[in-house]
């Protein structure tokens, strides 16, 4: 072979193979896409997952299959994902309880860094401190000073150890120093019929659970857990306005796929959730469960994983809380 036929045909080869790499990725998804969502269906990361997966399966003309793998605090799910191949067929969505869980389960088989690759932050939404409407107290200032006056005497639910409405209550205890008695809870129906009957006094819940509770008067707010106002609930001051310095949680949602993740296929994928969340349906179903939209690049759920597992790993050694 002559050495000009020889380079003839390396040029054909790399062409061909660049071609076929394009093509490639034009081509995805060229089969069903699955979402695992951890936890049971109808909760906040099933809703979002399914009204997302419906517009995104509408635009690449695949089916997205939403696959509800509850159970360990959202780690089943999770370690199933993180043992997927990272074709761009398989996806996570998780709450901060992705960030929480390697503190507070030691025994994980995965981790939330090293195992996966970010996508986006998908929205989030503030926790609402609420009490009993029996409780005597109109703000988070009574409330200090009637827990401060009754060492232990008030107690607060919570929907199991390590969740965050356990943290939550923990990082405000811890804040301004106060005690109160902890109520673990396996069913929330239950937790919120003792909370409006007075048997527990306080509760701190993601606002898209609690907003018909407190529209009917069953429950009290006194404070919101994010930095700025809910527009859902745009009277009622922010834990740092009430006075407690330096506090700030929300419930967040991210989106994951396996570590390794081709980056044509994560800016694909990225490029139609972002253009899903900014539909206008999307935004008003959205605004009406109380959710910011977020939207964010790879990058930035990235660095805000780190700095919430570095958060409540904190929180979780200053307190001594264990899932064990």
């Amino acid at each position: 072979m002559s050495r000009f036929a020889f380079v003839a045909r390396l040029a054909a080869f790399a062409f061909g193979a660049c071609t076929a790499g394009s093509l490639g990725a034009q081509a995805y998804p060229s089969k069903p896409v699955k979402i695992v969502v951890p936890f049971a269906a109808s909760g906040a990361v099933d809703i979002i997952a399914r009204l997302l997966g419906q517009k995104v399966s509408e635009s690449w003309g695949q089916p997205i299959v939403i696959d509800n793998r509850a159970g360990a605090g959202g780690n089943i799910g999770a370690e199933m994902v993180a043992k997927s191949a990272p074709d761009g067929y398989t996806y996570l969505m998780h709450t901060q309880a992705f960030a929480v869980n390697i503190s507070l389960q030691k025994d994980q088989s995965y981790h939330p860094v090293r195992d996966f690759s970010p996508l986006m932050l998908l929205a989030s939404t503030s926790g609402v401190l609420e009490v009993t409407p029996s409780l005597p107290v109109n703000n988070v200032k009574e409330l200090i000073a009637l827990a401060k006056a009754q060492p232990g005497k008030l107690s607060y639910a919570s929907s199991g150890i390590g969740s965050s409405s356990h943290l939550n209550v923990e990082l405000f205890k811890d804040l301004v120093g106060i005690e109160v008695t902890h109520v673990p809870y396996k069913v929330i129906s239950q937790s919120m019929n003792d909370l409006m009957s007075g048997q527990v006094q306080i509760y701190i819940a993601p606002i898209t659970s609690q907003i018909s509770y407190i529209k009917s008067g069953k429950v009290r707010p006194l404070a919101v857990s994010g930095a700025r106002r809910s527009p859902v609930l745009p009277d009622i001051p922010t834990m740092q306005e009430a006075g407690v310095s330096g506090y700030e949680a929300v419930t967040w949602y991210g989106m994951y796929a396996p570590a390794g993740l081709p980056r044509e296929i994560l800016a694909r994928t990225h490029s139609e959730f972002s253009r899903a969340l900014r539909t206008d349906d999307v935004k008003e179903r959205f605004a009406k469960l109380g959710l910011d939209i977020a939207a964010s690049s790879s990058e930035h759920l990235a660095k805000y994983l780190q700095e919430e597992m570095a958060k409540w790993a904190g929180v979780i050694r200053k307190t001594g809380i264990s899932a064990k």
